[in-house]
């Protein structure tokens, strides 16, 4: 009975630390089984690509863009396809204003442990829809959560396509965390070739809103130029 307790023990260790391993390496930033990954250009110009996760929606399109339109930034957008069809003028806004959009899956659904299938049903209406509205430019993949392991990078590398994940992320979705906190979390990681992220599109993030001018005037004061996520590419 002692040998058959010990031997229990042992495996539901194994099954826990196999479980964490999956875990941690499902939402690795630079690395996947598939296909091509980045999280940061290395560079020594001053260029960083801030890309806003998530919408668009009526409720804040207008004022991120707004933002950017008074400081001249180019910033990329990762949209959920559902967002795109419930407000397709505010996505047809960002497109207007010149930015980067890519693909955040239908849905924002888990893409960690998902079939082939599945992986087509979150991405491949996604980028229709987007084609639809009039977006032209190239579509990189992001990952909801950061989540992928097998069926999607696999996906994404048999179309060539990149993951696009990030190096600087400040926002810790509490109640407690203001605007001053975020901004502040970023200006302290953000360098040359850095891919930040944002969640700036629904209600709940007006304190992300509210850091996003401090941030572009900080940085820009240190002699930071923004770009797209395709341009912070040719840094490499």
């Amino acid at each position: 009975m002692k040998r058959i307790s010990i031997r229990l023990g042992l495996t539901l260790l194994i099954l826990v630390a196999l479980a964490w391993g999956v875990e941690r390496f499902s939402d690795a930033n630079r690395y996947q089984l598939f296909g091509k990954i980045i999280a940061k250009v290395h560079t020594e110009d001053k260029v960083i690509a801030l890309t806003f996760d998530d919408g668009p929606t009526d409720e804040a399109t207008p004022e991120v863009l707004k933002i950017l339109a008074d400081r001249g930034v180019i910033a990329t957008f990762f949209v959920n396809g559902i967002a795109v069809e419930r407000h397709p003028d505010a996505m047809r806004a960002i497109i207007a204003a010149g930015h980067e959009v890519g693909n955040h899956t239908w849905s924002h659904r888990r893409m960690m442990l998902v079939s082939p299938s599945a992986v087509r049903k979150e991405l491949e209406p996604t980028d229709a829809i987007l084609r639809d509205v009039g977006y032209e430019g190239p579509l990189h993949f992001r990952p909801p959560y950061g989540r992928k392991l097998f069926s999607l990078p696999l996906h994404l590398a048999r179309e060539d396509r990149l993951t696009v994940m990030w190096s600087v992320a400040a926002e810790t979705f509490q109640p407690d965390q203001t605007a001053e906190d975020i901004a502040r979390r970023v200006l302290a990681q953000a360098g040359p070739g850095d891919i930040v992220m944002l969640h700036l599109m629904f209600r709940g993030n007006a304190n992300s809103r509210a850091a996003l001018p401090v941030i572009i005037d900080d940085l820009s004061a240190r002699g930071y130029r923004f770009v797209t996520v395709s341009d912070l590419l040719s840094y490499r």
